[in-house]
């Protein structure tokens, strides 16, 4: 899986397709792993001082662990596009791409004089991706970007946490992630226009409305009944027993009832099946609507039992129950096992890896890590070289801070 082999296997389905990605951070390099993951051609542009994911969250020995997994499948070359050098380097390296990936403020591809009109005009079928907090237009266009940024604004933050508590944050990527899903879909699509066109296009994406995608009917709700929903902690508006439970040994389970049938396999599991006659029971909101009764005789039961006891006996209930799990559960889970979720890589920096596995199975054209995050530069001479650069024009530029 590690081989820093470039060959892609005949059977990817992504096989030929030339990506550059010059994006920073999360949204937009993450879609272009996902299209690595599936054989696309990946060239990763940095600047010589390296993309800011190299250096974020923990590393071992110096090596960034994030990047590892963001930067796997991908040639690693830097480039300087605020010089004038850098910027004709690009335009040669993108007339032989089918997608660019970027995530500069708007304005910013301009100024360096590489709008879509520049680098289409020699390529045509370009697809140009741009990923930004708030998109190409608007009176928020220029402002700073990032996921918190739209996990704050699509609402995401204002209905999560305990209904007397703050407005709640996710402890990673969520919006970015998102974002990244997006946009692959987005240039996928772009592409298959292509085929009927013979024409690229221009992506604008902003990540504050794939994470508002997600928040499902709120739009519509707020306006057919002026409801906005607030903060209910782990339960939910729509359906109830629907929480997380403490068991007796001190771990956790999570269940949840939206479907009718499974809210009422739980209530005659828990010893009450007197609730199911209830006429409020009938209806996932007027379940949510009665939460505290039903959360009461739910948490009794799981209270009573450990956690191995009350994912037994809700199996065999066939009620819907998952035990909650912190990382390590994730590597010893037998269902994660079996479906390879976790992979081990080869990495000549750090030896064994283990790290997500590509995101889903295809069963003619499978994904493949074929190599981790390379060092920074790795692959200048390989890329350039296809442009004609030779090592002495290689060190020349280093030592004008173009490479």
């Amino acid at each position: 899986m590690g081989r820093r082999c470039l060959r892609v296997s005949r059977k990817m389905a992504l096989r030929g397709l030339k990506v550059i990605d010059c994006a920073t951070l999360f949204a937009g390099p993450l879609a272009a792993t996902v299209l690595g993951d599936f054989g696309a051609d990946v060239v990763k542009v940095e600047h010589p001082k390296g993309d800011p994911a190299r250096s974020h969250g923990y590393a071992k020995d110096g090596v960034g662990l994030w990047w590892k997994m963001l930067g796997r499948n991908k040639r690693c070359v830097t480039l300087n596009l605020s010089t004038p050098e850098g910027q004709r380097i690009f335009r040669e390296l993108a007339r032989e791409a089918d997608v660019v990936i970027e995530s500069f403020r708007p304005g910013t591809f301009e100024r360096w004089g590489l709008t879509y009109e520049v680098l289409s005009r020699e390529n045509p079928g370009l697809i140009l991706a741009r990923v930004t907090g708030f998109g190409q237009k608007g009176p928020y266009k220029n402002r700073p970007g990032f996921g918190t940024l739209a996990e704050s604004m699509s609402g995401f933050a204002h209905v999560t946490g305990q209904p007397d508590g703050p407005p709640t944050l996710p402890p990673f990527g969520l919006a970015d992630g998102i974002a990244a899903l997006a946009t692959a879909c987005a240039i996928l699509i772009a592409l298959r226009a292509r085929e009927a066109t013979g024409r690229g296009q221009v992506v604008d994406l902003a990540i504050i409305e794939p994470i508002l995608t997600m928040l499902g009917p709120q739009p519509t709700v707020y306006d057919q009944l002026g409801i906005v929903q607030q903060r209910s902690g782990n339960r939910s508006v729509n359906n109830a027993p629907r929480n997380t439970y403490r068991t007796r040994d001190g771990r956790w389970v999570a269940i949840s009832t939206s479907a009718q049938n499974v809210a009422e396999r739980v209530m005659k599991l828990v010893g009450h099946p007197e609730f199911i006659q209830e006429s409020w029971f009938a209806t996932g909101r007027g379940r949510a609507e009665h939460a505290d009764e039903l959360d009461e005789v739910v948490s009794r039961w799981i209270a009573e039992r450990t956690q191995d006891e009350v994912i037994k006996e809700f199996e065999k209930a066939g009620a819907a129950v998952a035990p909650i799990y912190d990382i390590s559960d994730i590597m010893r889970d037998p269902q994660y096992q079996a479906l390879e979720s976790i992979t081990t890589v080869d990495d000549p920096e750090l030896g064994p890896v283990k790290m997500q596995n590509v995101l889903f199975r295809l069963s003619e054209t499978p994904g493949e890590i074929r190599w981790p995050g390379p060092k920074l530069g790795e692959h200048n001479r390989e890329v350039y070289a296809a442009l004609g650069l030779d090592e002495r024009d290689l060190k020349e530029l280093s030592a004008k801070g173009v490479v």
